[in-house]
C-alpha cells in the first residue's frame, strides 16, 4: 500500500480567498511547493482535500471548482509537483440549491473525503498526513487515520479542542510542517530495515 499527504486547499496550499474561483487571485502559500517537492521525494502521494459549500450556496458551480483544481494542478506540474488527486465536499446544509443542501459524510471534519481517496488510490492511511489550517482539517484526518499537522496561520479561530482535535504537530509554516514528515519518513524507513 502506498502512503500519502493530504491537503486542505484554501488557506493551507493557497491564500484564503473565501469562495473564490477566479484563477487569477489564487496565490500559494510561502514554500508550498518546494514542501511538497520535498515530500514527493520522501515517497508520499499529494492529495488535497476540500469543503467546497460555495456549490451548495450557489455561489459557483461544480465546472468552476473543478477548473480551479485544475488549474492548481497544472501550476503545480509546472514547477515539478504531481498532484496525484483532488477531493472536494459541495454540501452545506444551509445551501440553496437542493441536491447539495444536506449533511453528509464527506464534508469536513467528517473524514469522508480521505477514505474515499485512500480506497481509491489504494492507501495506507497509518502511514499518512492531513494538512491543514484548521481544527476541522485535523479531525477529518484524525478520524480517518492519519496524523495530522495543524498550520497554525491565524486561520483557526473557534480553538475548540477534543480528543478528535488535538493536532499529532503545530506548526507556523510549509517548511516546519514538510520537515516533521520528512523526518518521519527517514525514521520509519530505518526501522524498517532493522
Amino acid at each position: 500500500m502506498k502512503k500519502a499527504v493530504f491537503i486542505d486547499k484554501d488557506g493551507t496550499l493557497i491564500k484564503n480567498i473565501p469562495y473564490n474561483v477566479n484563477t487569477e487571485l489564487i496565490e500559494f502559500e510561502e514554500n508550498a511547493i518546494a514542501a511538497l517537492r520535498l515530500l514527493q521525494d520522501c515517497g508520499y502521494q499529494l492529495i488535497l482535500i476540500s469543503n467546497q459549500p460555495g456549490v451548495a450556496l450557489g455561489y459557483f458551480a461544480e465546472d468552476e471548482v473543478k477548473q480551479v483544481f485544475q488549474y492548481i494542478q497544472d501550476k503545480l506540474h509546472q514547477q515539478g509537483v504531481i498532484l496525484d488527486g483532488y477531493y472536494y465536499c459541495p454540501h452545506d446544509v444551509q445551501g440553496v440549491r437542493l441536491s447539495y443542501s444536506k449533511a453528509c459524510y464527506c464534508r469536513k471534519p467528517m473524514p469522508g473525503m480521505l477514505l474515499r481517496a485512500a480506497m481509491e488510490h489504494d492507501i495506507d492511511l497509518e502511514l499518512s498526513w492531513m494538512i491543514g489550517d484548521i481544527l476541522n482539517d485535523t479531525e477529518a484526518g484524525i478520524r480517518a487515520g492519519c496524523r495530522t499537522i495543524l498550520l497554525n496561520n491565524g486561520n483557526e479561530t473557534e480553538w475548540v479542542l477534543n480528543a478528535n482535535r488535538q493536532p499529532s504537530y503545530t506548526c507556523n509554516n510549509w517548511k516546519d510542517a514538510a520537515g516533521i514528515i520528512a523526518q518521519y519518513a527517514k525514521e520509519t524507513i530505518r526501522v524498517e530495515q532493522l
